[in-house]
Order: C-alpha cells, then sequence, then structure tokens
C-alpha cells in the first residue's frame, strides 16, 4: 500500500525520508537551542502553504511578531495567509488580553482546545501544524511529557493535521525533555550543534520514520538567510557522535556507525 507523503520545506530532506513526511504523522524535531528547529518549522508551514494546505503555528517561546520576522528572513511571507484565512499563529508567550489566537497559560487542555478552534476557523481539508515547543508545557513536570505528547497526537490527528512538534534538550546534561515525545511521535529528527576545527557546525540524524526506508546516516545542515535549513551531505564519524545520548549511538551503531571513517 502506498503511503501518501508532502514535502517537507527543507532542502535536501525529503531525500532521506522516502520523499516526505507521511500524511497524518507527528514528527518531533528535537535539539538544542540554535540548532534550527524553529526555521525548520518555518519552512515547513510555509512549504504547505504554497501547495494549498492551511497551517497552525504555535509558538511558545517567541512572540507571533518574531516568528513572523524570522520567516521574512527566509525570504517567506506569512502575513498575507494570516491575512487571507489560511493561517493562524498562536501566541502562547504573550497572552495578550483580547488575543483570541493566544494562550493565557501553558497548559495542553488550552493548547488543544485553542488549535481545534482555530481549524474550525480555517475550514474542513488536510492542514499543517507545528507547536514550537512543545517541551515548553512540561518543563515543571517533565515526567509528564509522554502523557502530554500522546494526548496532544491523539485529539488533533483526527482533524487532518500533519504536525512537526519541537523540544529542547539541555546543553548542560544533553539530556532531553524529549524523550516522552520521541515514544509517542511517528518520526524523530534530531539536531545536534558542535564546534569542529574551530567553527560551529550543525547536524541531523532521523532516528525514526515510521513507514519510512529512511537514510540512517549523520548529515550536516546549515541555516542559510533566504533560504532556512539546507541539508548537506553526510559527515563522517566524529568525536561529537560520542556525546550523543546513549540509546541514540546505540541506533547509530547499529545502522553502521562502527564501520564509518572515524575522524577526530
Amino acid at each position: 500500500m502506498n503511503t501518501e507523503r508532502i514535502p517537507s520545506g527543507v532542502p535536501g530532506l525529503d531525500e532521506l525520508i522516502d520523499g516526505g513526511i507521511p500524511r497524518g504523522f507527528m514528527v518531533a524535531v528535537v535539539g538544542e537551542p540554535g540548532t534550527g528547529k524553529t526555521a525548520m518549522s518555518i519552512q515547513f508551514i510555509a512549504k504547505g502553504l504554497e501547495t494549498g494546505d492551511k497551517a497552525v503555528y504555535v509558538t511558545t517561546e517567541e512572540s507571533r511578531e518574531s516568528i513572523l520576522r524570522q520567516a521574512e528572513r527566509f525570504n517567506i511571507g506569512l502575513k498575507p495567509y494570516i491575512e487571507e484565512g489560511r493561517l493562524v499563529v498562536v501566541d502562547a508567550l504573550m497572552g495578550e488580553y483580547g488575543d483570541v489566537w493566544s494562550l493565557k497559560e501553558l497548559d495542553v487542555e488550552e493548547l488543544v482546545s485553542t488549535v481545534i478552534e482555530a481549524k474550525k476557523y480555517l475550514g474542513p481539508g488536510h492542514a499543517r501544524l507545528v507547536v514550537d515547543s512543545m517541551s515548553a508545557f512540561w518543563l515543571d513536570k517533565p515526567a509528564m511529557a509522554r502523557k502530554y505528547s500522546y494526548h496532544v497526537k491523539r485529539v488533533l490527528s483526527k482533524w487532518g493535521f500533519t504536525m512537526l512538534v519541537t523540544s529542547q534538550y539541555a546543553v548542560t546534561t544533553q539530556l532531553g525533555f524529549g524523550f516522552g515525545i520521541e515514544h509517542v511521535a511517528d518520526g524523530v529528527i534530531r539536531l545536534r550543534k558542535s564546534v569542529v576545527k574551530g567553527f560551529l557546525k550543525r547536524f541531523l540524524v532521523i532516528e525514526k520514520m515510521r513507514l519510512t526506508n529512511h537514510d540512517q546516516r549523520v548529515f550536516e545542515i546549515e541555516v542559510v538567510d533566504g533560504v532556512g535549513v539546507r541539508v548537506n551531505g553526510p559527515v563522517k564519524a566524529s568525536r561529537w557522535d560520542l556525546a550523543l545520548p546513549p540509546d541514540v549511538v546505540a541506533r547509530l551503531i547499529e545502522s553502521g556507525f562502527d564501520r564509518l571513517e572515524y575522524e577526530g
């Protein structure tokens, strides 16, 4: 049975996942701050709007205006789609009084109900949803990550969404607020950054994508003005691989990591 796929909007990514993200999936993009999660989220939404989808973008760590300005940096104009009634940007950071598309509290039930109201406003048909980031909802109770993620997926998947949700993890510990969401999500894309020979480098590995024969190598990515995140070529094994969480390293070894040329 063929799986319907939708383009991610990220140059070089769809080739690694059999041509695109399976329609109706929840895909988690996890990683440290500054690895490109928000840029990928904007590109995902923009590609959907370009191809006729409707879209909801929930921002928890930046204001609505900040997201719109970042999109402009990548030559993506989101304001016309808002004016046309094809895009809703839910501001969960500012929570301004009287703003119908905002969250007053970082509460999962309020998130779900607001997204449903946004979908009703947008009308029937397939829509893309970004929640950037989901980890904001369980910062003070990380043990709830899996339960909250499951609730969001179970309820909102019935409303015709393909979802991309981001999750932070701590720079100091390299441990995730995303472990719960990683179990629930249909796909997991992990982003990393490291200083290599004096330069900041960013990397991507697809840990999981159900119904997909995905590439299991580590790829270098870059954030480019006028483009956003772009996936470049695969990289050789290096010291930064050893800094990944143990479960990720185990999966890399299974995929042939131990046979790669080591580059210190």
